[in-house]
């Protein structure tokens, strides 16, 4: 079969990144115009035991698991059964978090939804800060922690700011998973299954792994040569060292280890795509276009999103562009894309008709700095002719 146009311009972006071994194995999917033009699948699942990548690889999603669990509240937003100007502590009442002054300000569902509640990530705050010395979990370590005491550790560390001021990544969708729970009176991977897999017809996709023999092995690449990630493994980032994500590869087969809303499911590209393409496309089989244009529209006004820098805003599960000069970035105005730690990275470009998700077993390679962005330039390039 001859090579198709879009694997002549984007394939050569993935097969170098395997070749010079800054990723181990990748599954890469783009859909244009409703149409799937790229499936490329390269390297390996498992490269001590030779296994190769396949499109049907289940990985662990990390923070792919946001829009997931974001769709679902809008789900129960859209029917009534929860508010985004719902108190948090209506569905938790114990969940009260103090600003430095002693302040318990008012938290409500919006601000979960769009990282503007004061909460932080382990990753964010430096050693020796509040947030490490109460041993808080970011839902990517520590197996058989419970979410009831991690949202214990979380509420007694001090908020960064007053809801509602200021944008910053979050633990906010753990706590909005424990929302769903009670509101529910059912378990996250439940209401996840209901409203979202099942909508879908996934198989894969959820907060178990339903064939362990599929799931990629992960590796860090902070050698020359990825290596396989440990058991309890601490990568910093080169240009923050004192930053650094924890990670237990384990959690994922520790029945005691909470659904963490924010990174604890696994699943298949193709099953990822499926759910941000349903999006893209307004179709409603997931929520009404109000809603899902809603999470593709900036929800976070002029409040500056240091994750992405100048340019960008922040939707409902994704970081919204509003200046593509601003952020050099060829997507066209209102992209939402995001990515996940583990090592992947997501786009959908309404205006262009296009959805792209990416998969690797390479954390941090698969999700930011020159993978994919040479992805993304080549995507657009072939796009815009």
């Amino acid at each position: 079969m001859q090579p198709s146009s879009w694997d002549m311009a984007v394939g050569p972006v993935i097969t170098q990144a395997i070749a010079e071994q800054r990723l181990v194995g990748a599954v890469v999917l783009v859909v244009h115009r409703g149409q799937l033009v790229l499936r490329h699948v390269a390297g390996l699942a498992d490269r001590e035991a030779a296994q190769p990548m396949t499109e049907d690889t289940i990985f662990r999603l990390a923070s792919l698991t946001k829009p997931v669990v974001t769709a679902a509240a809008l789900a129960l937003v859209d029917g009534g059964r929860l508010s985004l100007d719902d108190a948090v502590t209506r569905w938790l009442p114990g969940f009260r978090p103090r600003l430095a002054d002693g302040e318990v300000p008012e938290i409500r569902l919006r601000h979960l939804l769009n990282h503007t509640a004061g909460l932080s990530y382990g990753f964010m705050e430096p050693p020796g800060s509040a947030f490490h010395e109460a041993r808080v979990s970011d839902g990517l370590d520590q197996p058989g922690l419970s979410l009831q005491e991690n949202l214990r550790r979380l509420a007694r560390v001090p908020l960064a700011f007053r809801p509602g001021e200021a944008w910053r990544y979050s633990l906010s969708l753990d706590v909005l998973g424990g929302v769903l729970e009670a509101a529910t009176g059912q378990t996250l991977p439940d209401v996840v299954r209901q409203l979202v897999g099942e909508p879908l017809g996934w198989r894969d996709t959820g907060f178990t792994v339903r064939d362990t023999g599929r799931l990629a092995t992960p590796y860090a690449d902070d050698t020359p040569v990825p290596r396989r990630m440990r058991e309890l493994e601490v990568l910093a980032d080169a240009a923050a060292p004192e930053m650094a994500t924890r990670f237990a590869p384990s959690r994922v087969f520790d029945p005691g280890s909470y659904p963490s809303g924010g990174a604890g499911m696994v699943g298949t590209a193709h099953e990822m795509l499926a759910f941000f393409e349903a999006l893209r496309s307004d179709s409603g089989t997931l929520l009404p276009p109000t809603w899902s244009r809603a999470m593709r529209q900036n929800q976070t006004g002029e409040l500056p999103i240091d994750l992405q820098g100048p340019g960008w805003g922040f939707g409902f599960g994704g970081a919204v562009l509003l200046d593509p000069a601003a952020a050099q970035v060829p997507h066209s105005p209102g992209a939402w894309q995001w990515g996940g730690v583990y090592g992947h990275c997501w786009l959908v470009d309404a205006a262009q008709e296009l959805t792209m998700v990416t998969l690797t077993n390479t954390t941090i390679a698969g999700m930011m700095g020159r993978f994919p962005d040479d992805l993304r330039a080549a995507i657009y390039r072939h796009l815009r002719g």
